[in-house]
């Protein structure tokens, strides 16, 4: 009887547990400020100025040494 409610109880913490994690994104929300949005437009123009090319995995096994060394 005494594991019965152990469990019962340990249902009961972990339901409240699971229903405040749900909760939380939508009453504590963020946005960003002006100025955050613009650092991030800043930074993101730099990347493109400077030659950044978003690379897919058939790019990134040609950069990468997969094979090991050639003497």
């Amino acid at each position: 009887m005494n594991v019965l409610i152990g469990i019962a109880i340990f249902v009961v913490i972990a339901l409240i547990g699971w229903a405040i994690a749900e909760a939380k994104p939508g009453i504590f929300g963020y946005n960003q400020s002006e100025d955050e949005q613009a650092v991030e437009q800043n930074a993101k123009d730099a990347l493109v100025k400077n030659g950044y090319d978003e690379q897919n995995i058939k790019d990134v096994i040609k950069n990468i040494s997969t094979k090991g060394f050639e003497a």
